[in-house]
C-alpha cells in the first residue's frame, strides 16, 4: 500500500511513540513530509483541519493528493470550494475507530469490512479519487459516496448522539456514585458498552459537535423527547405502553444484524 510512511505531529512524545511502535518510518516537519510524500493524510480535529488545509492546498503540487478522516464535512468543504487547488483534495470519513487517541490506540485490522464515506468527489480529480478508491480497497473497506449534508446529518444519527449520550451517562453516574457510593462495583458488561465512548477525547469532540451543531441539537430533540415519554410512562406506571415502547425499539435488530 505505501513504501514509506512519515510521521508528523506537534507532540514529540507522540512522534517517538509512533517510531517505537513500527507505525511509521520516519518523522517530518509537514513541509519536508510534503516534499517527499504522494498521499497526505490529515487525522486531526476538524478545527484544525480548518486551519491547516487552505494553507497546504496553497502549497500542493501535482502528484500530491490530501485526504482527511474528520467526522464533519459541510464546513470543511465549504471553506475550500473556491480554491484553485480544491481537485487535489479527497474528503473522507472512516466509520471506524475506538475511544483510545495516541500512537497506543491504534489496532491492526481497524478498518476491515468498515464503511468508508467519500463526499463531495465530483469536485476532487479523477486521478486524486482513483488513489483514495485503491486505498480504501486495499483497506477491505466498504465504499459509500454522500455529498457533505447528507453526510453530517446521517452522522449526527449514527455517531455524534451516541458520543453524547455517553458522556451524559457518564456524568450522571459519577454524580450519583459521588452522593451514593459504591455503584461502580456493580458495574456490567451492559453499563461499560453503554459508557465507553465517554473515555473519548474532548480535543476531538468538542469541535464535531461545534460543526454540526444544527444537525446534533435536531437529534438531541428527538432524543431527549424519547427520554421525556420513557419517563412520563413510569410516572404513570403504564408498564403496557412502556412494554410496546421497548419492542418497538427492537426493530433495530433489523438493521443492525
Amino acid at each position: 500500500m505505501a513504501s514509506r510512511v512519515i510521521g508528523v505531529d506537534q507532540q514529540e512524545q507522540n512522534i517517538k511513540k509512533a517510531l517505537d511502535l513500527k507505525l511509521i518510518d520516519a518523522a517530518a516537519t509537514l513541509d519536508e513530509a510534503m516534499q517527499q510524500a504522494q498521499l497526505i493524510i490529515l487525522a486531526i480535529p476538524v478545527d484544525a483541519l480548518m486551519q491547516l488545509l487552505p494553507a497546504m492546498l496553497d502549497k500542493v503540487q501535482p502528484q500530491h493528493v490530501i485526504m482527511d478522516v474528520g467526522s464533519t464535512k459541510k464546513k470543511i468543504l465549504e471553506l475550500v470550494a473556491g480554491h484553485p487547488n480544491r481537485g487535489r483534495f479527497v474528503a473522507a470519513h472512516p466509520m471506524a475507530g475506538t475511544e483510545y487517541s495516541g500512537p497506543e490506540a491504534a489496532i491492526p485490522n481497524l478498518f476491515t469490512n468498515r464503511t468508508m464515506v467519500l463526499c463531495d468527489v465530483k469536485n476532487s480529480d479523477e486521478d486524486a479519487l482513483e488513489i483514495i478508491e485503491a486505498l480504501v480497497d486495499a483497506l477491505q473497506m466498504r465504499l459509500v459516496y454522500m455529498n457533505a449534508e447528507e453526510h453530517d446529518l446521517h452522522t449526527a444519527y449514527v455517531s455524534h448522539i451516541s458520543h453524547i449520550t455517553s458522556f451524559a451517562l457518564a456524568l450522571t453516574v459519577l454524580k450519583k456514585e459521588k452522593e451514593q457510593g459504591r455503584i461502580f462495583e456493580l458495574a456490567s458488561g451492559g453499563f461499560e458498552s453503554t459508557v465507553r465512548l465517554a473515555k473519548s477525547s474532548p480535543d476531538m469532540w468538542v469541535p464535531i459537535f461545534k460543526h454540526n451543531r444544527n444537525n446534533v441539537l435536531d437529534v438531541l430533540d428527538e432524543h431527549i423527547h424519547q427520554l421525556q415519554q420513557m419517563k412520563q410512562l413510569l410516572e404513570e406506571e403504564d408498564y403496557d405502553a412502556f412494554y410496546k415502547l421497548i419492542q418497538k425499539s427492537n426493530k433495530i435488530r433489523k438493521i443492525l444484524k
